[in-house]
């Protein structure tokens, strides 16, 4: 009761779930925690930064146009996307130490293909498969740290948040010296080392061996094959129609993708009235808030991939230089990641969630308009440096305001189906950018994009705060709404 009526008081908040005045032992804790997190999701988010450089070389190396090489972020978010969800209705049967494990051999053994690759299409199977085992792993790294109470919680949000952000941003150095010295093949093999920080977890096993479900429920049945499959088609068809143009497809096979995406969105909607506890469960996506959080997130994400996508070779346009220039140059950027991440816990002790997000969603439309029009390396920089900071901040404070918007025994699925939601919109953006590519100038492409991150703005705007009361554990389970 009380936690219902301290909720009720302050419901816009991001509820601390613990002491108001945390021990100093229980920040370190967290502290400790987020560093082990933030270690293990470094491969995944260098995954996406590095081969942004490298694009141009593989475009080359394959002789296809720049726009087909988006299908190498796109994959990797794709797949990534959609493992979230199955990661999370995973969870109530295993622990996070034993998904992380199979995420990380997925991702490594992704990451070998793709970087073996005799061709594109190879390469990007790999990336699927990479994406797949990435997906897994992120859900199972945020799975330990959302177990954490109140202030731990956040405090190891916001490392993870600065460390994957950081990655991915970094990732354009990394990617550029490795490009430059070793080639691009090396770049995409890159996450295969996520097996040797796998080995440098081990001392925390056990904190990764928690999960702080609450109790169990329905959905530790078999799992909703059906619903899974029409999620999967409906995401592959959204990000397939978006780079049509790009790769060239046929209009019969758009025609056909087109179809497929329709029959998958209504096969969607039947599922989910029909089995309450399916994998898109209606209870969840029924939570006051719950849909927005996931669409603000989404919008924020597809701004900063987007921009991942086309800064270096802005860069490398503007400069005249090779991706080593451009990812040196992206390194501020980078960094700007590191004080998002620090701050995001601040703000969140003086602002709502809902406001916070707000203006990480700003942040993000602003940075993508501001490397829209420019033309030097310097706007271009600034720019990104934006969509990086409103990437971190959402990342934290949208994924720790998750678990407070639905019931206890739903925090996992939950999790992983507003992961899927931000990853999504990592896999939208860059698609965006590339399908619009040789119909519309560069600039407007990327004022196309701009609106994504600013309707998150309007949506954060226009939340309610009476909306985001968590409901009973057992208020709506089993009966759809």
């Amino acid at each position: 009761m009380s936690q219902r009526t301290r909720q009720g008081t302050t419901p816009q908040a991001i509820p601390s779930g613990g002491a108001p005045a945390p021990e100093r032992t229980d920040a370190r804790d967290g502290r400790r925690l987020g560093l082990t997190l933030g270690m293990l999701v470094l491969p995944m988010y260098v995954a996406l930064g590095a081969p942004s450089v490298a694009l141009p070389a593989i475009g080359r190396a394959f002789a296809v146009p720049f726009g087909a090489t988006a299908w190498i972020l796109a994959a990797w978010s794709l797949t990534s996307a959609l493992a979230m969800p199955v990661a999370g209705r995973l969870l109530v049967r295993w622990s996070p130490f034993q998904i992380l494990v199979a995420g990380v051999v997925a991702l490594a053994a992704g990451s070998a293909l793709a970087g073996a690759g005799p061709t594109l299409s190879v390469v990007i199977v790999g990336r699927l498969i990479g994406g797949a085992g990435a997906g897994a792993t992120v859900i199972a790294v945020f799975a330990a740290a959302t177990a954490l109470p109140g202030r731990q919680r956040i405090r190891a949000l916001g490392i993870i948040a600065a460390a994957s952000a950081t990655a991915s941003g970094c990732g354009t150095l990394l990617g550029g010296a490795v490009t430059t010295w070793l080639g691009w093949r090396a770049v995409l093999a890159i996450p295969a080392l996520a097996l040797l920080l796998l080995l440098a977890a081990l001392p925390s096993r056990r904190a990764l061996t928690r999960n702080g479900s609450g109790e169990r429920n329905g959905s530790t049945g078999r799992l909703d094959i059906v619903g899974a499959a029409v999620l999967s088609v409906l995401a592959g068809s959204l990000i397939t129609l978006l780079q049509a143009h790009s790769v060239g497809l046929p209009t019969p096979v758009t025609l056909v993708v087109a179809a497929a995406g329709a029959l998958a969105a209504v096969g969607l909607w039947w599922r989910v009235r029909s089995t309450p506890d399916g994998f898109v469960p209606r209870r969840v996506i029924a939570s006051p808030g719950f849909l927005a959080a996931g669409l603000i997130g989404g919008t924020v994400f597809a701004g900063y991939y987007g921009v991942l996508f086309r800064a270096p070779s802005l860069i490398e346009q503007a400069t005249g230089g090779g991706p080593l220039e451009a990812g040196v140059l992206l390194v501020p950027a980078a960094a700007c990641s590191v004080l998002a991440g620090r701050l995001v816990g601040t703000l969140t002790d003086r602002f709502t969630g809902w406001q916070v997000s707000a203006g990480l969603a700003a942040l993000t439309a602003i940075g993508v308009l501001v490397v829209a029009i420019s033309t030097g390396p310097v706007p271009i920089v600034i720019g990104t440096a934006l969509t990086v900071c409103g990437f971190a901040g959402a990342q934290a404070v949208l994924v720790g305001l998750a678990p407070d918007l639905v019931a206890a025994d739903d925090r996992h699925t939950a999790q992983g189906l507003l992961n899927f939601m931000n990853a999504l919109g990592g896999g939208i953006g860059p698609a965006t950018v590339a399908g619009l590519s040789g119909i519309v100038p560069a600039p407007m492409t990327l004022a196309v994009l701009a609106a994504l991150p600013l309707a998150g703005l309007l949506l954060s705007l226009t939340r309610r705060p009476t909306a985001d009361r968590r409901p009973e554990p057992d208020a709506t389970r089993g009966s759809p709404r």
